[in-house]
């Protein structure tokens, strides 16, 4: 049996090992393939996640962003047509921030390392994508739940760091159930899917 690929042997990789950005690989992958989002072009996800890189860093320094900086302020540094002065204002925000910008440009991935990272180190391809339909719908509710387990945890501890709830500490169970009408049966979604069918009878042969 082959050895799993490092996936730090990659400039992707690295980069997601470095800065904790667990779940990163598996989102550019399902957006690549379309698992519940529109497919992405490579270009289109490098600077995707070139964007949440630069976000990670600016919570690194304690910066919380507002809706839109990241992306203008990724616009800024990387794009051909924006005029010097409005680049020399975005590298001037980011180091008042302690944010040293050219290091974290040259950390900015290009599209072919996009390519490289989810072919030749995740193994994925456009062409087997739509081979295991069940798997692919699975990953993708998997997915979904593991964000909104992580949005609500960070909302509610938002809430309590603000003084607005009171809790120790606490874990957010998310299980999605479903009941078929006709025969009663309920199971948790994903193991509907691996079993493959529910309690109905299959129709009697003529």
């Amino acid at each position: 049996m082959a050895d799993e690929p490092d996936l730090t042997r990659s400039k992707v990789g690295r980069l997601i090992d470095r800065y904790g950005m667990a779940g990163l690989g598996q989102e550019l992958e399902d957006r690549w393939l379309g698992r519940g989002y529109d497919d992405r072009s490579l270009r289109s996800l490098a600077d995707w996640f070139n964007q949440r890189l630069l976000e990670r860093r600016l919570a690194e320094v304690g910066r919380d962003p507002l809706d839109g900086e990241v992306a203008n302020l990724y616009r800024l540094l990387s794009e051909e047509d924006v005029t010097a002065g409005s680049r020399v204002d975005a590298e001037a925000t980011l180091e008042e921030c302690g944010i040293d910008v050219e290091p974290l440009r040259r950390k900015f991935v290009s599209h072919q390392a996009i390519h490289t990272y989810l072919t030749e180190f995740r193994g994925a391809s456009k062409e087997r994508s739509a081979d295991d339909r069940p798997g692919t719908v699975r990953q993708t509710i998997q997915r979904l739940r593991s964000r909104l387990v992580a949005v609500a945890e960070n909302n509610l501890d938002h809430l309590r760091t603000a003084g607005d709830l009171t809790i120790g500490e606490f874990t957010v169970l998310l299980e999605v159930q479903v009941l078929c009408e006709d025969c009663g049966a309920s199971y948790p979604i994903t193991d509907l899917i691996d079993r493959g069918r529910c309690d109905c009878e299959p129709d009697a042969e003529l």
